[in-house]
């Protein structure tokens, strides 16, 4: 499979100021697989040690301090002499190992030249609390489930070749248009997690599919209760299973209410944050103005919670393989295809993407911050493409820029461009 974090990874290699570089994300997006991959690619040797299959590894870090005697003792273990620069460290699992975690900083300060990255489950969490990892001695980059771009290239490389090339303003032939709505629809079946897209590549077969994120779900439940720390492992599980219910509502907001009845914010704001560190949720909250810059004016406590993976989203939601591909409608196929625009876009910008909701039936599904631009975001399911929310905030703000994702073709004027949903992983480059 090809990963376009593979890209940044180099940009790291490369960079003479690197320090220790630590990856964030759930599980089982592919964290292990990139740091191998990446190692065979561009090193001339891996060394890869993981602190929950090698508990005797924890030793040398309790142990020891100086980086140097920690990379000899490694060497001893591998029978091998680890080289700086020639070499790629790797420390899967990491947060198993307090003291591996921590010897990052002595890395970063004493032995810069080795290179080392770091990953493990739930790492996030652990990330979010300053004091139990290197603040300011680690490079930190955050690993997601595959985009649709990726999909593309790992399940259909002339398609993907086709993709690749569309440039702004192209337009885009509609045999390849279907095609490529083909394979969108294929992406909310199947989503981003590796296994699953490698699966499909193998067997094609959509049960072996719904079978593995099934497997998933249960796994991320399992580890709440196992890795939660001082937070109630059974809140998180009850949010995790809300979001299906909040997303239901014509309203997506979070409601408390909604995860138990006369359920307060205090009993579950460390739930969803844990949630959110973990990976495991995509947050993104209501601004007050659609001004530069939104940080700014970001309402906190109003928000709304998607699932990191629209695959797992559409088999928590229970929604049938049918209903996508036969052009359906059905209850959440708004939040579903939400669900994957922001999946696609919400690295593009430096700024996560918000929403803005002014009056409880006036709504514009994202903003986000390009530069000095604010640019609004409807996302249509279909071809029916009709907003008044959209239509009133274009005559009133008169944005710059203006997007609007839908099954329709690409069409891009000076302001206004309807995109497909296929290229919404295109959009910081086509607008």
């Amino acid at each position: 499979m090809k990963r376009k974090a593979i890209e940044q990874l180099l940009v790291w290699k490369n960079n003479a100021d690197r320090k220790p570089l630590v990856l964030k994300g759930a599980r089982q997006v592919g964290k292990t697989w990139l740091m191998e991959e990446f190692g065979s690619l561009y090193y001339e040797d891996t060394f890869y040690f993981n602190f929950d299959e090698e508990d005797e590894l924890k030793s040398i870090f309790e142990t020891n301090k100086n980086p140097y005697r920690i990379i000899e003792l490694l060497g001893l273990i591998k029978g091998k002499k680890i080289l700086p620069q020639k070499h790629l460290i790797i420390f899967d699992e990491v947060q198993e190992c307090s003291g591996a975690l921590n010897s990052l900083k002595y890395f970063c300060e004493k032995a810069n030249e080795y290179h080392i990255i770091s990953a493990g489950s739930l790492l996030g969490t652990l990330l979010a609390k300053p004091k139990s990892y290197p603040v300011g001695k680690v490079n930190l980059l955050n690993i997601s489930p595959m985009t649709f771009d990726e999909f593309l290239a790992a399940t259909d490389e002339g398609l993907y070749s086709y993709y690749n090339s569309i440039e702004k303003g192209q337009k885009i032939e509609e045999i390849f248009h279907q095609k490529l709505l083909d394979a969108y629809n294929y992406y909310l079946i199947i989503g981003g997690m590796p296994e699953c897209v490698q699966s499909w590549i193998t067997h094609k077969d959509p049960a072996k599919i719904s079978c593995i994120q099934q497997e998933l779900i249960e796994l991320y439940e399992n580890d709440f209760s196992k890795h939660n720390g001082k937070v109630n492992s059974g809140r998180i599980l009850m949010v995790f299973r809300s979001l299906v219910t909040q997303l239901s509502k014509d309203n997506e907001k979070f409601i408390y209410g909604c995860v138990r009845e006369g359920a307060r914010a205090r009993e579950f704001e460390e739930a969803i944050e844990w949630l959110v560190s973990a990976g495991m949720v995509l947050r993104i909250c209501n601004v007050s103005k659609p001004e530069h810059p939104l940080k700014a004016y970001e309402q906190l406590n109003h928000f709304k919670l998607f699932m990191f993976d629209v695959g797992l989203m559409k088999h928590m939601a229970s929604i049938s393989n049918e209903a996508i591909l036969l052009k359906s409608d059905y209850q959440f196929k708004g939040a579903l295809t939400e669900n994957y625009v922001l999946q696609q876009i919400k690295s593009l910008y430096d700024t996560e993407p918000k929403y803005y909701a002014p009056a409880a039936t006036n709504e514009i599904d994202f903003i986000v911050q390009n530069g000095m631009d604010i640019i609004p975001i409807e996302v249509k399911a279909g071809e029916s493409v009709t907003s008044s929310s959209f239509k009133n905030y274009l005559r009133e703000h008169k944005p710059a820029k203006a997007v609007r994702f839908s099954k329709l073709g690409y069409e891009s004027n000076d302001s206004f461009v309807n995109m497909p949903l296929y290229l919404a992983n295109k959009m910081n480059e086509l607008v």
